[in-house]
């Protein structure tokens, strides 16, 4: 005779496989859907801030939120390989002598590679958006603070990083949107 606790691992063990699939099926769903992905997420950032502005508290909740979505942010404007090693790793070739062996040549075509990917940036500020406005219920994390002072210094945190990720940007030469770039049509011969 089988004994229920014996089998209660495996039970939830399954329900959580499943949990995982039913999940993973409804992310591979909206893969495709780039703009209604996106609304869900400014809808519950949106929400969460008003949580804030009219409950007039949980300010930590909100600028632990704030600073995790600009790592994101940078993160995905990030390329995955950094140009400033690559560079840092050629000029150690040419102090070496080895000036002529494997350097790439500059004209070769590289495409932009994220650091995060759009997909995985949106599951992550999705999920950073629900977890905080779920801690924005919770009475234990309403820290009383002088939530000017958190913006003001989110704020100049803000400037000096992008500051510095657009300094970055222009001395590698790298754009990590479309803009100017050209498109081609997959169906035009």
């Amino acid at each position: 005779m089988d004994n229920i606790t014996d089998r209660l691992p495996s039970v939830w063990g399954e329900k959580y496989v499943r949990l995982r699939a039913s999940y993973q099926k409804l992310l591979d769903k909206s893969t495709p859907h780039l703009y209604a992905r996106w609304a869900l997420c400014y809808v519950l950032v949106f929400v969460f801030l008003l949580r804030i502005f009219f409950s007039e508290g949980w300010y930590v909740v909100c600028y632990t939120h704030a600073i995790y979505m600009l790592s994101l942010f940078l993160q995905f404007l990030s390329p995955k390989f950094d140009p400033s090693l690559e560079q840092q790793q050629q000029d150690e070739l040419v102090e070496d002598g080895l000036q002529g062996v494997d350097i790439e040549d500059n004209d070769e075509f590289r495409p932009f590679i994220r650091r995060l990917p759009e997909f995985k940036f949106w599951i992550k500020a999705t999920q950073a958006s629900l977890l905080a406005l779920i801690c924005s219920f919770i009475p234990l994390l309403d820290i009383p603070v002088f939530w000017p002072i958190l913006l003001m210094y989110f704020v100049v945190l803000f400037s000096l990083t992008m500051k510095r990720q657009i300094q970055h940007m222009i001395k590698y030469h790298y754009i990590p949107f479309d803009l100017g770039k050209a498109k081609y049509n997959r169906g035009a011969k």
